[in-house]
C-alpha cells in the first residue's frame, strides 16, 4: 500500500508530485531545494546555507512518519557546481553525524528556482 505524505514543517510540491511516498517500511523523499517552509522564499546564493535548509527539509519529512536520519539508507545529491563538493559534504557529514547511507553526488546543469542543491533519499526501517 502507498501513502502519500504531507507536512506543513517542509516546503509544499512546486509541481504534480509528493513531498514523500510510504510503501510498507520505505520511504521515498522527492528532491529538497531550499526553501524556507514558513516563507516560501528560496535560501540566499550560498551553497552552505542552502546545503543547511535542504537538509531540515528532509528531516521534517522524516519526522512527519516518524523516521530519523539514521532510517536513511540512500541519498542522491545534484549539485550545482562540483566546486562546491567540499563545503556542501562538510555540512552533509555535520548533519548526519557518524551516520553514513549510500549516496551519489551528481554535477547538474540547472536545479528547480536556480538551487545550488537538490537532495533525494530513500529511508527504511531497520
Amino acid at each position: 500500500m502507498m501513502k502519500v505524505i504531507s507536512t506543513d514543517n517542509a516546503p509544499k510540491a512546486i509541481g504534480p508530485y509528493s513531498q514523500a511516498v510510504r510503501v510498507d517500511d520505505f520511504l521515498f523523499l522527492s528532491g529538497q531545494i531550499p526553501i524556507i517552509p514558513e516563507t516560501n522564499e528560496m535560501v540566499e546564493d550560498n551553497i552552505i546555507l542552502q546545503t543547511q535548509q535542504v537538509l531540515k527539509n528532509m528531516k521534517a519529512i522524516l519526522e512527519a512518519e516518524n523516521f530519523s536520519l539514521e532510517h536513511i539508507v540512500k541519498t542522491t545529491v545534484f549539485i550545482k557546481d562540483l566546486n562546491h563538493f567540499s563545503a556542501m559534504n562538510e555540512e552533509y557529514s555535520r548533519f548526519m553525524g557518524d551516520h553514513r547511507p549510500a549516496r551519489s553526488t551528481v554535477e547538474v546543469n540547472r536545479l528547480p528556482k536556480d538551487a545550488l542543491i537538490e537532495i533525494e533519499v530513500i529511508a527504511a526501517r531497520k
